[in-house]
This record gives C-alpha cells, structure tokens and sequence, in this order.
C-alpha cells in the first residue's frame, strides 16, 4: 500500500481536509476523507488509518482554541456521545457503513432544507439537555464506524449561533474526547495492525499543517461565511452519504 502511488493521492488530500476542518474552516468537508480513501481500500481500513491521526489531530486542535470552547455543552454533548461510542462498537459487526450512511445523510439532508427553506431569519435555539443528549449520542454512534460524527452534532450546535471561534473550539475538544474514547474499542475490535499503523505514521507530518491551515483560514473569513459553508458542506455531504448508501445497498 504505502508504495501505490493512488494512496498518496487519495489519503493526503483525505488528511489535509480533516485537518483543514478540525481547524475550524469548513465544517463537514471532513466526511469525505473517510469515502475519498476507500476508493483504494475498504472503509473499515480507511477508518483505522486515520483514527490515530485524528488524535494527533485533535491534540493540536486543543492547544489552538486552548479555552475557547463552551463548557455547558460540552457537559451535555460529551456522556452522551460516549454512550454512542459504546453502542456503534457493540453493533460494528451488525449494521453495515451502508445503514450508517443513509442514516447520516438523511440527518444531513432535512435539517439543511429545514434551514434554507425557512422564511426570514431562523430564530436562535440555546443550550437544551434533551436535544443535546439526543444528538450527542446520535453523533457519537455514527463517528464510531465512518468518523462521520460532524452532521449530528452540527444539528445541535448550529442553531445556537454561537461564536465561529466558540463553536469550532467546542466541537474541537468534543471530538478529541470521542476520538480518544474510539481506541480502545479500535485495538479489541483487531483494526489496528501493523500495515495500518505504518501507514498512519507516515502520513502523521501532514496532521499539524492542515490543523494550523484550517485555523488561519477561519482567521481570516467572516462569522456569515462560516455559518454558510457549514450549512452548504452539510448538504453536499449529506446528498453524498445518501447516494453512497443507497449504491452500496442495490449492490447487494
């Protein structure tokens, strides 16, 4: 693998858009590293690949926001999402990347559409210990197979209108605790083997880069601009975990 030239050109721009993303600038472009890299291997495989990275990821993610982050969230979304974590490693071998893709996706899909079709300005939601559990758990289960926990919790934390630093600080430090819960369940479940670690290793270099690019970025654009790509990655992603689950189900 690690001297096919195709898996350089799918896993490094796969790692410079997480990165990019964790450091706040885009949003939800970061599913797709999960899909571009299993053009050249399985999703699973994908998946334990970048696992690690992430983690470096999110270390570096922390000391970027370090205290820009809302804690009365993140004490509501953070159980939850372990609790997702629990069930989507318990269910791995049951439901397939297929049933979460749809699953996704169709999250995705509406709640954009509820927010574009909408008349006038959408009015502002605060902290709720409901919605937030809900979606906490909801992200956490599906960040566990595809690291595709972004829509859900976005679902939530949107509405609020938060800060674009504020925002992307909390969903920064609540996906460095998701990611960590993640590796254990990663070892006992036998995804970390040695042709997978080398290949996080090698491309580990690019995790800070895309971080620190993704950071200057949301630097340097408007609050609006931000809200609008999230919403816009949100559908784009959506409509592409759709298809991919639905192609992936008339397969079989």
């Amino acid at each position: 693998m690690l001297t096919d030239p195709l898996f350089y050109l799918c896993a490094i721009p796969a790692v410079l858009l997480y990165g990019i993303a964790k450091g706040g600038f885009g949003g939800n472009v970061a599913i797709v590293s999960v899909p571009l890299m299993a053009l050249v291997m399985s999703p699973q495989q994908a998946a334990a690949i970048l696992l690690p990275i992430l983690c470096v990821m999110d270390l570096v993610a922390l000391r970027t926001f370090r205290g820009r982050w809302h804690r009365e969230n993140l004490r509501i979304l953070i159980p939850a999402a372990l609790f997702g974590v629990l069930l989507g490693a318990l269910s791995f071998r049951l439901l397939s990347d297929a049933h979460i893709q749809l699953l996704i996706g169709l999250i995705a899909v509406v709640f954009t559409l509820n927010y574009w079709l909408r008349r006038g300005e959408p009015s502002v939601r605060g902290v709720d210990r409901l919605r937030g559990g809900f979606w906490g758990a909801v992200a956490g289960f599906t960040s566990f197979g595809i690291h595709a926990g972004g829509p859900p919790v976005n679902v939530y934390l949107l509405p609020q209108r938060l800060d674009k630093t504020l925002l992307m600080g909390t969903i920064a430090v609540f996906f460095a605790v998701v990611n960590l819960a993640k590796l254990p369940a990663y070892v006992y479940l036998g995804q970390f083997d040695t042709s997978n670690l080398l290949a996080s290793l090698v491309l580990l270099p690019l995790a800070p880069i895309g971080v620190r690019l993704g950071f200057w970025m949301l630097q340097h654009s408007n609050e609006q601009l931000i809200y609008r790509l999230c919403y816009l990655f949100l559908m784009i992603t959506g409509l592409r975990l759709l298809y991919q689950g639905v192609s992936e189900l008339l397969l079989f």
